[in-house]
């Protein structure tokens, strides 16, 4: 079993994807805008090429994502997305390419008495993001 979260964005959804996709060296492996999906549903035109469903591969992991439909966006609360990472370098890099342009800095990248780094932001795209390295145990 795997537990991937499933982001919502207000429009920004390909371009999110896209960033996390070049920081987290990952593999979009689906992106269907709204005009694309089978069936009969009518989507606004000014919704036409927003994403339905996209999928990110990050190794083993995924990263699914949506741009909530007309009126149904909420901004994320009550999670965050926790990266664990095997390296020091990993844990920097990381979070300096995923913290370029935040919203806000909860905690900056450092050493706490769990971690030989740990660091929390709420990204450009408004999506809350742990990055962890542990200590060796």
């Amino acid at each position: 079993m795997k537990i991937n979260p499933y982001l919502f964005f207000n429009g920004q959804c390909e371009e999110a994807i896209k960033f996390y996709a070049k920081v987290l060296g990952g593999k979009i492996e689906m992106m269907m805008p709204y005009k694309d999906m089978p069936g009969d549903e009518k989507v606004p035109a000014e919704f036409a090429n927003h994403i339905m469903h996209a999928r990110l591969s990050v190794g083993d992991q995924a990263i699914m994502a949506s741009d909530a439909g007309p009126g149904r966006y909420n901004k994320p609360q009550g999670f965050d997305v926790s990266l664990n990472v095997d390296t020091v370098e990993e844990a920097e890099r990381i979070f300096k390419g995923l913290s370029e342009g935040a919203q806000s800095i909860g905690m900056p990248l450092g050493e706490t008495f769990w971690a030989q780094r740990f660091g929390a932001f709420v990204d450009k795209f408004g999506t809350n993001w742990m990055i962890n390295c542990s200590k060796p145990m």
